[in-house]
Parts: structure tokens; sequence; C-alpha cells
């Protein structure tokens, strides 16, 4: 077994638990003093590891001897979303869950698995108005990590789908999440919301990334979304959602209701 860490200091404690969360071999320690962490990754192969230290930098060592404790967490049960969706970890059969579309997406690297709730509540609003819309409707997944945002609008009537992430791992596990799921016609590539070169208009949007970058992008984001259109926004710490909030009025979009859930929200709003 070998095993991925890194300091960091406390303060991107959130961030750290947001993009391993679902990994049931992800471990974040405080350490004494309280001004750092150290964020740990069990993995089965020196690859594995890695990848990870690719993307984030920090250190790879090989343990003699496995963590049990680390290593057998339980996977999480299914989550259902409303009466639509059915988002697993593992290989379900398709028959216990008649009338819903179900995804597979299995805990690797460290993209998420559906589960998050940011990337839940997301899911819920994302339901909620792809039964506003006709089928066919257009829909682009800013921040895509997984895929899973992109495979639900797909599943759920999306005509043109548009998926980017600024991680190239992302995206690549997003494809694979995608061929996994046998869902296709998605188009799905690594890109920066801030260099993006875009003339499209998309009937929905959602974007599950941090307040900061969403503060940013907003203006952008009121330029690639149709008249009357629906922007979800997640990824929002309680205490930075005011500032959020601003900045989407700001930019004329008309809030439509918000999901505290924990320490995080998540909102959907109206475009001008």
């Amino acid at each position: 077994m070998w095993v991925w860490s890194k300091l960091s200091a406390v303060k991107w404690t959130d961030a750290w638990e947001e993009r391993f969360y679902g990994n049931p071999n992800s471990v974040i320690t405080e350490i004494k003093g309280g001004k750092t962490a150290r964020v740990e990754v069990y993995c089965e192969t020196e690859n594995d590891a890695e990848l990870i230290q690719e993307q984030f930098g920090g250190s790879v060592r090989e343990l003699k001897s496995r963590n049990w404790v680390a290593m057998s967490a339980p996977k999480s049960e299914p989550l259902m979303i409303r009466d639509r969706l059915v988002i697993s970890q593992i290989e379900v059969d398709d028959d216990k869950f008649p009338g819903k579309e179900v995804i597979v997406v299995p805990p690797e690297m460290a993209f998420g698995t559906g589960d998050h709730p940011t990337t839940a509540t997301c899911l819920r609003l994302l339901v909620d108005h792809s039964e506003e819309l006709e089928g066919g409707w257009s829909y682009l997944d800013l921040g895509t990590g997984s895929g899973v945002l992109a495979m639900a609008g797909k599943l759920l009537g999306a005509g043109e789908v548009q998926a980017f992430d600024f991680d190239g791992k992302a995206v690549e596990v997003a494809a694979l999440n995608m061929k996994r799921n046998q869902i296709s016609e998605i188009e799905v590539f690594e890109e920066d919301v801030f260099t993006w070169k875009n003339s499209k208009r998309f009937q929905v949007v959602t974007a599950n990334l941090f307040s900061t970058v969403l503060i940013e992008a907003l203006p952008l984001m009121a330029k690639w979304i149709k008249k009357e259109g629906r922007l979800i926004l997640s990824g929002i710490l309680a205490e930075q959602w005011l500032e959020v909030l601003e900045t989407a009025e700001n930019c004329d979009f008309k809030p439509l209701g918000h999901k505290k859930i924990g320490k995080w929200v998540s909102a959907s709003f109206s475009a001008p």
C-alpha cells in the first residue's frame, strides 16, 4: 500500500474536505498548534498515489502494513435525488430502483461521488429546473469534477451538454465515468472559466465552485445564459453567501431560493 500526504494551512481544510469527499481512504488531521493540517490519501498502488502527487504536490511513501481503519470505511448507501435519480458508488441492480435513472460514480482519485452537500443540492435543483423545461434544453456545467452533474443533466432531458474543468485529471475521470455509465453526447473538456472563448448561451448553467471563483466569474456567466434561463450555484461557505448573493444581484440575476446544509449554501437564480 502507498500513501500520498501533504501539509497545508488549516484555513484550507474545507477545500481539501470537499476535494476528497466520498473517498473513504482520505484522512485530514490537524497538527498540534492548530495552524497546520496533514492531508493523506491511502492508495492500493504507487501509480494511484503519484497521480494525486502530480495534481497537488506533496509526497508519496510505501506502507509496509495496511491502515485497516482507513481502508475499511464503508461505502455510502445510494443517494436518492427526488424521484428521478440514484447516485451510487458501486454497480447496483437497476431493478431495485424502478422509474429512476442510476448513475455510478466510484470514489476514484479526488473528484467526488455526488453525495457531498454541495453536489447533492445541485442535483436536486437541477431536477427541479429540468421539470420546468421541454426536452432538449441546453446545459453548461462549470467545474464538472467527476462529471456527475453533466451526466444527470443528460439523463434529465438536456440536449446539448457542455462540461469543463480547470483540472485535466478531473476531465479524464469525468470522461471515464461517462463511458462507465454509457452516457454519450456530452462535450467534456479542459478549460479555465476566465479564459474560455464562448459565444453560446445555455438554458441551464451549474457552477459548483469556490465562492471566490464564483464572485469573479458571475459577470461571465451572465453572458452564457439565455434570457430567463436558470443558474445554479454551489460550493459557497455560509459566511460568504451574502457576498455571492450581492454579486449575483449586481449582475441582474434574480434569486429564486437557497438551501443551507451544514456550512454549505447552494442557490438558484433566474437570468435577466
